[in-house]
């Protein structure tokens, strides 16, 4: 199993509309993530626009390139791209780094 962490960074002005949409994540996306191996997958937002993503899978490219396939995600990304600060034009999804993990609590 791999952990994944990552960062992206919500427009200030669009914060209450980020929270807004994921209070009601469409029910054909959450299948899609955990069909494709996204596990224990969590999201957390500070006031300034900072977001933390967490996530549990075998293979985040893999995971990631099966999530890339769908066209749910596809609507998804879509929908979230006016949202996010991104300035190479990337989809969300796509700009995804994963932080390197220095610790780790068993």
């Amino acid at each position: 199993m791999t952990r994944v962490c990552f960062r992206l960074q919500v427009k200030p002005d669009r914060i209450d509309e980020y929270r807004a949409r994921h209070a009601d994540v469409w029910p054909q996306m959450k299948a899609a993530l955990r069909e494709t191996g996204w596990r224990n997958y969590s999201i957390f937002l500070a006031d300034d626009g900072m977001m933390i993503g967490y996530l549990e899978c075998d293979d985040f490219d893999r995971a990631r390139a099966d999530m890339a396939a769908r066209d749910v995600n596809t609507a998804w990304q879509r929908e979230m791209a006016d949202l996010m600060v991104e300035p190479s034009g990337r989809t969300p999804d796509a700009a995804m780094a994963p932080l390197e993990e220095v610790f780790h609590l068993e």
